[in-house]
């Protein structure tokens, strides 16, 4: 049975629910997992799910005596970093507080193959490409084994430090969307284009049910926007909360729901009071997963803000239910919504052109009542765009459902992970039975 270390900043997370689904179904194949996170939980939601699925391996803060086996080990295959140390103190441009953070964090991979030592593992896979992969790098390469990451969003358009080093010592790299895989070939030429592989992410369409429109006439003339996602300034829901003060300066009844809760909702509160919207956006903090359901059923439009995105699950929620949906044309973003055939899409930063574009959609969705109402008055080609919210609905269910299926993309995945790994594990356990003859 091979076994293989999962690594991940924080597991587990109620944001990264794929991490735990892609361990369970490599246990399913068979594979022992050692689950990893290099951070304790902090958050109540965390630890509610520690309690479920703690992980094996926390890495922070370290034992005394695995810090003291680490610096030991470090010193027995030196040769195994040497160049790794080289290049944080004497190549780059990284800045010298990223260099120190460096230095710390492999010591911490060192600790991380003192523990994986211990338990037999024959590869390692990290997600994301944060410092938990150079953690998973440095002990790979202390214990002799292989590596492979995936790669999101902001870990490589953001804060890809060192990623030049890590996609040339892992074995495969896979990430969420041909956007990114052409964002890597294009800025670190020196990686074999077949080591980088789409992975797409996705939804359990088997459990989502199609979510009827939100009709104004059972709820009045409210025009009713949803975001959800993590309160964190990548996700500027800040940009939402201005635009909501411009619907309302031009008379639209909106109304706002956030979902999610971080480290942005004080700044976000004192801006809702500031343009004065407390009666207009709502910020709901943490929804559980039960209450997703009656969530999307109040939107009119489910709406995106972010400034840095792979491809977001929440879109593919909203969309697997038949929700309207607007997002900024950034990253992979447009290989999800496909624009005027699966959604909606806004020029990034701008909020004169998201204003436009929920106005609009707003007219679609009066002149869809209208219709059902028996209005014959409506413009021709109010009545003909409003048919086509529902080809709309229909079509992103069906985008879903085909390309970005939870259980589809997941196996995918697994089976190729399954193909690189075991030729490379069975070469290295040949190999070393004959040493072990010599």
């Amino acid at each position: 049975m091979l076994t293989i270390a999962s690594l991940a900043n924080q597991y587990p997370s109620p944001v990264e629910p794929y991490v735990g689904e892609e361990i369970e179904e490599l246990r399913r194949r068979g594979f022992r997992v050692v689950s990893g996170s290099v951070r304790k939980p902090r958050t109540k939601q965390e630890q509610v799910l520690a309690a479920k699925s703690a992980p094996e391996v926390v890495l922070l803060p370290p034992q005394g005596m695995v810090l003291l086996r680490a610096a030991w080990l470090c010193a027995l295959r030196w040769n195994r970093i040497s160049s790794l140390i080289m290049r944080v103190l004497f190549c780059g441009s990284e800045s010298p507080l990223q260099r120190v953070k460096a230095l710390a964090h492999t010591w911490i991979g060192a600790c991380y193959a003192v523990l994986l030592e211990e338990r037999g593992v024959d590869h390692i896979h990290v997600h994301h490409g944060y410092f938990g992969s150079w953690i998973a790098m440095v002990a790979s390469r202390l214990m002799g084994v292989q590596f492979t990451m995936t790669l999101y969003g902001s870990d490589l358009l953001l804060h890809g430090t060192y990623l030049d080093v890590k996609l040339a010592n892992c074995m495969l790299c896979s990430t969420v969307s041909e956007y990114n895989r052409q964002y890597i070939l294009e800025h670190y030429p020196g990686v074999a284009p077949e080591k980088v592989v789409v992975s797409r992410m996705g939804v359990d369409v088997s459990e989502i049910k199609p979510s009827p429109p939100a009709r104004s006439k059972s709820r009045g003339p409210k025009f009713t926007l949803v975001a959800v996602g993590r309160l964190h300034v990548v996700k500027d829901q800040g940009f939402l909360v201005r635009a909501c003060a411009e619907l309302c300066a031009r008379d639209v009844d909106v109304e706002c729901f956030i979902a999610g809760s971080g480290p942005e909702r004080s700044r976000l509160e004192v801006l809702i009071r500031k343009c004065g919207l407390k009666e207009r956006v709502t910020l709901l903090g943490y929804v559980p997963n039960e209450q997703m359901d009656s969530l999307y059923a109040r939107a009119d439009v489910v709406v995106l803000t972010s400034r840095s995105e792979g491809i977001p699950l929440v879109l593919m929620e909203a969309m697997a239910r038949g929700k309207i949906v607007l997002a900024p044309a950034i990253t992979g973003v447009p290989e999800l919504v496909l624009a005027g055939k699966t959604g909606f899409l806004y020029e990034p930063g701008s909020i004169a052109d998201f204003v436009e574009r929920l106005i609009f959609i707003r007219s679609l969705i009066r002149a869809e009542n209208g219709l059902e109402r028996g209005h014959p008055e409506l413009h021709p080609y109010f009545v003909s765009a409003a048919k086509q919210l529902d080809w709309m609905r229909h079509a992103s269910r069906v985008h879903v459902r085909h390309n970005f299926n939870r259980k589809k993309n997941l196996e995918s995945f697994c089976d190729l992970l399954t193909q690189r790994i075991a030729p490379q594990t069975a070469s290295t356990l040949h190999e070393d039975l004959i040493l072990q003859q010599i």
